[in-house]
């Protein structure tokens, strides 16, 4: 047996830190079941000196692959291999981790707003999302097609971008949606990467459905010379209209964080915008049809305004597997005194 120690990464955020090792544990058991090789064996936490870790064992070393998987996990700061040493105790040697973020922190932790989704958790989110689909290290080696549908400003769009996916986000808010545009093209700009924006009217027959933004963009100058690039949309209508905006199975990934029982992602109806379980019952059948088969979706949500197994219900009915039992029903953890937010993954059948 190997054993290691995962050193949990600081959080800005006190709530948001008291709960960071128990859904990294969580992360990682997720991750160990389905994205590795190895099997990560007593996962827990434990403290080292002082510090904050979680620690693990596997019946053989980490393969490089293994390495790749667990380099994404949302509070990773840094790996080391426990060996004994006999007289000396227990030392610290430390694995390289290769995070395959395409870009500096600062996309993710620059916008600060109220209301806005912790980081670290959508990072969690995204991770927990792609080990549903049909072949979770695709993350590693394919340009991934990830919607959110109610993507307010636009934190898991970021985040598919550290991650060199093509993005989509749909947000009826226009005050989210110019604020997004502003952001990101202001970051584009100060970064000086290579890119091309257009934003405008979005229409349909020609009815106007709300606002539009569609970006490409790459890491380098030649890159973009050369054609590999990025894209980047967003869509400032309804989310019930994403089947029209979007032909079927465009996507690979849906990633959302649900409403958490005051925002609302929909016009149509005056209960929708007042009823996240009536929202996603609603909206959810609509998403699936842009969601290609073996894609999988993520969703988080207040479970004081949906009840979990509500959740499920509604998913299941519109055709979705759930992946239900342990380790996924650990994540739930309090944000304030009003919001205790869970998730939910699931697959859509081939």
């Amino acid at each position: 047996m190997t054993d290691y120690a995962l050193l949990v990464l600081p959080a800005a955020n006190r709530v948001y830190a008291e709960a960071t090792s128990m859904l990294l544990r969580h992360e990682l058991a997720v991750l160990g079941t389905t994205g590795t090789d190895a099997e990560l064996r007593d996962l827990a936490e434990t403290r080292i000196g002082g510090v904050g870790y979680i620690g693990f064992s596997t019946p053989s070393p980490l393969t490089d692959a293994d390495l790749a998987v667990l380099s994404n996990a949302s509070a990773a700061y840094a790996l080391f291999e426990v060996i004994d040493s006999g007289e000396h105790g227990r030392v610290l040697r430390p694995v390289t981790l290769t995070p395959q973020d395409r870009f500096d922190s600062d996309l993710l932790t620059i916008q600060k707003y109220t209301g806005k989704t912790n980081e670290l958790f959508t990072r969690l989110l995204v991770n927990l999302t792609c080990m549903a689909l049909d072949e979770p290290r695709a993350m590693l080696s394919k340009r991934l097609r990830l919607l959110d549908p109610l993507c307010g400003r636009g934190t898991t769009l970021n985040q598919a971008m550290m991650y060199g996916f093509d993005a989509t986000g749909v947000e009826v808010d226009d005050k989210d949606f110019e604020a997004y545009e502003r952001f990101i093209k202001t970051w584009l700009r100060t970064k000086r990467f290579k890119h091309t924006a257009e934003s405008g009217v979005l229409r349909k027959n020609k009815q106007r459905l709300g606002q539009r933004l569609d970006i490409t963009y790459a890491p380098t100058k030649e890159q973009f010379k050369a054609g590999d690039t990025n894209t980047l949309s967003y869509r400032g209508t309804d989310t019930l209209q994403v089947d029209e905006l979007f032909p079927p199975r465009s996507f690979d990934l849906i990633v959302t964080d649900a409403p958490y029982g005051v925002q609302h992602g929909s016009h149509r109806e005056a209960d929708l915008a007042r009823s996240p379980r009536d929202l996603l019952a609603a909206a959810v059948p609509v998403w699936l049809r842009v969601l290609r088969p073996g894609g999988a979706l993520g969703i988080s949500w207040n479970v004081r305004v949906l009840p979990r197994e509500e959740l499920a219900t509604i998913l299941r009915k519109a055709g979705l597997d759930v992946h239900d039992g342990s380790p996924y029903d650990g994540f739930a953890h309090r944000v304030d005194q009003a919001i205790e937010r869970d998730l939910l993954v699931a697959s859509l059948p081939r």
